[in-house]
């Protein structure tokens, strides 16, 4: 039996707390809310092996149409109204988003292996190995492709950026796509050759797919990304894994044009 990953909890529910704050919910997103208890029960039980997988693809299913925002009951606030960061980007703007953090909290609370237990010796360097990995492949190849440039930079509405971005977004992704989907595969192909190599590979490739409303480069950069996280969490746990990617878009947002440069 897993602990539950207390501090991780928190800080979700610091940055749920935080969208509240901008947004509301209707009841319709009650819906959602019982759905997910249904596929955790169903993962959880262990009477019937088929409700186990059935309760997995439910989850998968919603993570897909929550990421998405496809459903109902759900009004996240705009915290940042469109606008240029800097007068050669794409005009960006900022949600803070209610309905994403759910699978955030389904997985933390249903499938607590996905944190992973490793010391700070081990997470601080791997954090550091990833983040160069992953700036020198994704920042470097996004410099390389033309779609940013140099441009440092600390808007006014850079510290809510900061707290959305770590809160909501890449602990939620990591949660997803180096725990569960990473983590999951690993177990699955424990017993292949290079087993833990193919399910890093096939996670950074899915996190890559779901960049493709950006252009086929972000696909590739975003996976080139996905490795240097994914190695982050083989070594460090989701802790090192969250802590490259916030650390990767940190820098992103910082020191290059952001989101991207307009065509």
């Amino acid at each position: 039996m897993f602990a539950l990953p207390w501090t991780f909890l928190a800080l979700l529910s610091l940055g749920y707390a935080m969208a509240l704050s901008y947004g509301h919910l209707g009841w319709l997103a009650l819906i959602s809310v019982a759905l997910l208890l249904i596929a955790g029960f169903a993962v959880r039980q262990q009477q019937l092996r088929i409700g186990h997988y059935l309760g997995h693809g439910l989850f998968i299913f919603m993570a897909l149409a929550l990421a998405m925002h496809w459903l109902p009951g759900f009004y996240n606030g705009r915290g940042i109204n469109p606008h240029r960061i800097t007068d050669d980007a794409v005009p960006f703007a900022l949600y803070l988003n209610l309905d994403k953090p759910l699978i955030g909290f389904w997985l933390l609370l249903v499938c607590p292996w996905i944190v992973g237990r490793h010391s700070l010796r081990l997470s601080i360097p791997a954090a550091l190995v990833g983040l160069t990995l992953s700036s020198v492949l994704a920042l470097g190849g996004a410099l390389l492709l033309g779609v940013i440039s140099w441009a440092p930079k600390w808007p006014d509405q850079a510290w809510l950026w900061l707290f959305n971005n770590l809160l909501l977004v890449t602990l939620v992704e990591e949660a997803l796509f180096r725990g569960y989907l990473q983590g999951g595969l690993s177990r699955h192909f424990k017993h292949l050759p290079y087993g833990e190599n193919l399910a890093l590979l096939l996670a950074s490739l899915l996190f890559g797919l779901v960049h493709a409303g950006a252009g086929w480069q972000w696909v590739l950069l975003a996976s080139l990304a996905g490795v240097g996280y994914g190695l982050a969490y083989r070594f460090g746990g989701l802790g090192a894994a969250i802590a490259t990617h916030f650390g990767l878009n940190l820098l992103h947002f910082s020191l290059f044009t952001y989101p991207m440069l307009a065509s």
